[in-house]
């Protein structure tokens, strides 16, 4: 066939090819050389990494090293006057020349074998997306190509969706049946409400609304089972009762609660919350929004790994709402896939968020269903691993088609030649 002639004859078309497999196959469609694709693969996409706390001495080799390899890095202005004492860096460069990079800088002087290592460690927790298992202290959580479903059962009388709904252990079991039925991986149950000025429950209280209905779930339903609480005795009990799972708004801040984690061999979601449910949105004033959050997280991992909580077993939730104005949970979800970088699954819970109705316009939670379906899709095609969410059986729908999509995105034929360039790539 002869080429289209006029102003259509080469048919530019800008790619839009996502992991480096993708992009080998379009490679290998070219009939390049094996070999040479497995390089180019390496030069395909630009991975910028921010790093805090670079120190002066360090800062212009890191820049250095990476214009040697070809990529580039910014720092503080200062850091050529001797004016500052350390700056954040934004290193820009391919998969490739990180590859290069990183044993040069091992090689030097002034913390950059550390920071080599740690920038090694948060690129490939990126990239890596593959299948992998959250051990409960019961019962496993496969996580795969699509985030797994958790479903909302609030045993709560005030909760800012459903409050009262599911209160008696009857009601309450029903509905996490139906949830289960709907497509749920998994269910979150809470007796305590933590929207903005909830009014704070007694451990004691929240225990007595919490065990009949985990008396009836665990061992009735095939799915692990959370439990939504930022207090440690009601965890430890729950823990003993069945449950698998503890997601804490508090983020595990209680060294009670990282050592009751930790001594069930339980998972755990760990929450960003400034303050608590009452003083919360009172504390939204950030410098630097996501990169306060991640810092919160990575110190609030660390310290449950210090306490004992496997690593393995350990999820991080940017918690939006919780402590921040509905820009900035917007902001956030936007960025969502950086949270990656800190080698956990990530979880996101915007159902029926007011963040959701702000941008939508839409003050009734219920009516915010459609939001909600956005927001996971969003979190899907970036890497989040779980979404907690009210509305089951919709969003199931919705992730069933994002899974056939990236299914069909990877389909296409490919050489073993092209998997394996694609392969070596990471």
């Amino acid at each position: 066939m002869s080429a289209t002639p006029g102003r259509h004859r080469f048919r530019p078309r800008v790619l839009d090819a996502g992991p480096p497999s993708e992009i080998a196959r379009e490679l290998e469609a070219t009939e390049s050389d094996p070999e040479g694709v497995g390089i180019m693969v390496r030069k395909a996409r630009i991975y910028p990494v921010r790093l805090e706390d670079v120190p002066l001495k360090a800062a212009p080799l890191l820049k250095q090293e990476l214009l040697a390899v070809g990529g580039d890095a910014a720092h503080a202005r200062g850091i050529a006057d001797h004016s500052v004492e350390r700056s954040p860096a934004v290193l820009l460069a391919t998969w490739g020349q990180y590859q290069h990079l990183l044993p040069k800088l091992r090689r030097q002087p002034f913390g950059l074998k550390p920071l080599a290592d740690e920038l090694e460690r948060a690129l490939r927790a990126y990239v890596g997306r593959g299948p992998a298992e959250l051990p409960g202290a019961h019962r496993t959580l496969v996580l795969g190509a699509r985030p797994r479903i958790l479903g909302v059962v609030n045993v709560t009388p005030d909760s800012f969706s459903d409050g009262g709904r599911f209160l008696e252990p009857a009601a309450a079991l029903a509905h996490a049946e139906q949830l289960v039925a709907d497509g749920a991986d998994a269910l979150d149950v809470g007796a305590e409400s933590t929207r903005p000025g909830a009014t704070p429950v007694s451990p004691e209280a929240e225990w007595a609304r919490l065990a009949p209905v985990l008396a009836a779930v665990v061992g009735r339903l095939p799915v692990p089972i959370s439990v939504d609480t930022r207090h440690a005795e009601v965890a430890g009990k729950a823990l003993d009762a069945g449950a698998d799972l503890v997601n804490d708004v508090a983020g595990l801040r209680d060294e009670a609660m990282r050592r009751t984690v930790a001594r069930a061999g339980a998972a755990a979601i760990v929450l960003h919350m400034r303050g608590d449910p009452t003083t919360m949105q009172q504390r939204t004033d950030y410098v630097d929004l996501r990169g306060e959050v991640y810092r919160d997280l990575a110190e609030a991992t660390e310290r449950a790994e210090l306490d004992g909580v496997d690593p393995h077993k350990i999820v991080v939730d940017p918690g939006l709402g919780f402590g921040k104005s509905a820009e900035q949970s917007l902001e956030l979800l936007a960025h969502v896939g950086e949270l990656r970088s800190l080698g956990y699954p990530v979880a996101v819970g915007a159902s029926r968020k007011s963040f959701l109705g702000w941008a939508t316009d839409e003050p009734r939670p219920i009516a915010r269903v459609d939001a909600g379906l956005a927001a996971a899709l969003y979190a899907a095609e970036h890497g989040v691993a779980i979404v907690r969410t009210h509305d089951v059986a919709p969003t199931a729908r919705a992730l069933r088609l994002f899974e056939r999509i990236e299914l069909a995105r990877r389909r296409a034929p490919a050489t073993d030649e092209g998997r394996s360039a694609a392969e070596a790539a990471l």
